[in-house]
């Protein structure tokens, strides 16, 4: 069964370029040019990647990753822009997208990095080592729903941030270096630093610690990475 993928872009050049090759590749691709298309047919949950531009008519591209997040939608995004700044791929990746590629881009890169995407989405929800269901602390974890609660109240994760909070349940008691978060989590080696990691733990730790300067749950390993106790 080919592999759905959506393509939000307003460039017809790049729309009919990637289309062809995307096809070529095995994948059914659909495109919309706006914002506000582009959202509607992302909702309907139905493809397996959304690649999305950040510059489009009628919105941002940024706007529509964070509203299918607030949706539910757990679609992998890849966020397809011109815009190189450093400011603009924490704000995508933040608002919950699970990649970042500038134009221009080698089609080869794209490739793989769509082919990272879906083996990280068609990986199980949970090991054997967890249930649908996961507690520690005040937090509550429901792996089949990707939803997180603090005290009974909804805790908003990006979808990077839940496959990270995941792997570390997963992974319970093991000290994990950036290099393998990396390779799990990310699903390929291209990252440009293992800072990203860093990030990514930071926001995490703002979400589900009490206080995140001295963390109860997600420490530090020094020299290596992080480890979940519980």
């Amino acid at each position: 069964m080919s592999r759905r993928i959506l393509l939000v872009e307003d460039e017809p050049g790049l729309v009919l370029t990637l289309t062809d090759r995307l096809v070529a590749e095995g994948y059914d691709v659909e495109s919309e040019g706006d914002a506000v298309r582009g959202l509607a047919r992302g909702s309907t949950g139905n493809f397996d990647v959304i690649l999305l531009d950040v510059m489009l008519p009628g919105g941002s591209g940024f706007d529509v990753c964070r509203t299918l997040r607030q949706r539910g939608i757990q679609t992998p995004i890849m966020m397809l822009t011109a815009r190189g700044q450093v400011v603009d791929r924490v704000v995508g990746l933040k608002l919950g997208a699970d990649d970042y590629l500038i134009k221009p881009f080698e089609m080869a890169e794209l490739l793989a990095r769509i082919e990272a995407l879906l083996r990280r989405g068609s990986a199980p929800v949970s090991s054997p080592a967890v249930g649908e269901t996961f507690r520690f602390g005040e937090i509550s974890i429901d792996f089949r729903r990707a939803e997180v609660t603090k005290s009974g109240q909804p805790v908003e994760l990006s979808a990077r941030e839940f496959k990270l909070l995941r792997y570390f349940v997963e992974h319970r008691g093991a000290a994990l270096s950036r290099d393998e978060l990396l390779n799990e989590v990310w699903g390929y080696n291209a990252m440009p630093s293992t800072r990203t990691v860093d990030v990514h733990v930071a926001w995490l730790r703002q979400k589900i610690e009490d206080n995140p300067r001295h963390p109860q749950y997600i420490h530090t390993v020094h020299g290596l990475g992080y480890k979940f106790v519980v």
